[in-house]
């Protein structure tokens, strides 16, 4: 079977930095930080009062009332998001069976949830939503999308915590690569900065503390970091079959040619000694995309800002670059987006390839004093211009999953 080429034709996104993939690439190169004190709920409780929040949103500027309601927030961004990428992509009269829909979220309607939880607690069965289930399950956006584009290939949802967004665009290259559709909707998202989750994750104490300092709180591979930063927001990319691409003269911002996926089978939220699941992850990207690493300029890292992560990524990276490690150029748009979990691989892809299209990688900020262990080069300065030929992206979550895409200059 004759193996399709695959390139990404569109981009959107919503986040804490900007409702636009472009202004996020400016304020990104700009060094800018989407991090802040959080308004929307009462923090008195809690020991982490910063996050990453979508803010100026207003649903009723994409959707009628009716549908607000029958949204949950998670929903609402990855339907944005792909709206703002279908138009970027100019895709239109398309054949509605050869187009498909795969989304990433870690958790799903975690803010309908919570509100139909307390309602129940408080006021009993009969006054839960019948929206509740439809408004809060994990594949409903992935099924609202499929409902506005008319999508009538295969759609699904995949659930892999912090991996579910890179898992998403993986298995949607490989649906075109292997003939089965000619293009892809494949998103990520989350909506998951609320009290409750910030409490759980602050008790295993995985967040930052630094509340006064929100914009220097997310610090990759910094040797003072003390954890990551909960973040928001949705990005998908238009993936197609390059024949089908060049037929209707769509633009081209990369190629996508390699996907590794694998699991630590080791712990539920440590990752694996010396990163071995995360280089093998980088291995299996590379192989699929029949290159070696030296023939990668940059890595778009996953890095978190926690000590576990941050060095074992590292590792994994010198793990599967031996020698050519020290001449990768490297960098995290966490130090700046914070952490948006199950969205994180969309938001990050979406990044790479306008790092591929413009020539140019943004800082990794506030990486101030290097922890001695992550002596690789994470960019910590400013923006610089960069000719990239092959870019990676990683992704890592908790269960032990890894995920890494391989992104090639469109040529």
């Amino acid at each position: 079977m004759e193996e399709k080429r695959v390139v990404v034709t569109g981009i959107g996104t919503i986040n804490p930095l900007a409702h636009s993939a472009k202004e996020t690439w400016e304020k990104l190169c700009e060094g800018k930080s989407g991090i802040k004190k959080i308004t929307s709920f009462d923090t008195e409780d809690l020991s982490v009062k910063i996050a990453g929040q979508v803010t100026n949103f207003v649903p009723t500027e994409y959707f009628n009332k009716k549908e607000v309601r029958k949204m949950d927030t998670y929903a609402q961004y990855c339907l944005v998001s792909a709206q703002k990428a279908m138009h970027d992509a100019e895709l239109k009269n398309y054949d509605e069976n050869s187009i498909g829909v795969i989304t990433g979220t870690g958790i799903g309607g975690m803010e309908t949830y919570e509100e139909q939880l307390e309602r129940y607690m408080k006021r009993g069965a009969r006054r839960v939503s019948p929206y509740f289930i439809p408004k809060m399950i994990a594949n409903i956006a992935a099924g609202q999308i499929a409902i506005r584009f008319k999508a009538r290939a295969i759609n699904f949802n995949v659930t892999s915590a912090c991996t579910s967004s890179a898992n998403a665009i993986g298995e949607s290259y490989r649906a075109i690569k292997y003939g089965e559709v000619d293009a892809m909707i494949a998103a990520g998202s989350e909506a998951s900065v609320t009290a409750f989750t910030i409490a759980g994750f602050s008790n295993m104490r995985a967040l930052s503390t630094r509340n006064d300092e929100p914009t220097t709180a997310s610090r990759p591979f910094d040797k003072e970091r003390d954890g990551f930063v909960l973040s928001e927001g949705a990005a998908t990319l238009i993936l197609e079959n390059l024949k089908h691409a060049k037929a209707r003269g769509a633009k081209i911002y990369a190629e996508v040619v390699g996907y590794g996926a694998t699991c630590d089978a080791f712990h539920i939220t440590m990752p694996a000694k010396n990163g071995e699941g995360g280089a093998k992850a980088m291995l299996n990207a590379m192989d699929s995309a029949k290159i070696q690493p030296e023939d990668v300029q940059y890595i778009n890292a996953h890095g978190t800002s926690t000590p576990l992560n941050d060095k074992s990524e590292t590792l994994a990276i010198k793990t599967a670059f031996g020698d050519a490690a020290y001449n990768l150029k490297i960098n995290s748009s966490k130090s700046m987006l914070g952490h948006t979990l199950g969205a994180a691989g969309a938001l990050e892809s979406m990044i790479v390839v306008q790092s591929i299209k413009n020539g140019k990688i943004h800082p990794t900020t506030n990486l101030t004093n290097p922890d001695p262990e992550c002596d690789l080069d994470y960019n910590p300065e400013k923006a610089i211009d960069l000719d990239i030929n092959y870019a990676l992206t990683n992704s890592f979550g908790f269960g032990g999953h890894n995920a890494t895409i391989a992104f090639k200059k469109y040529e």
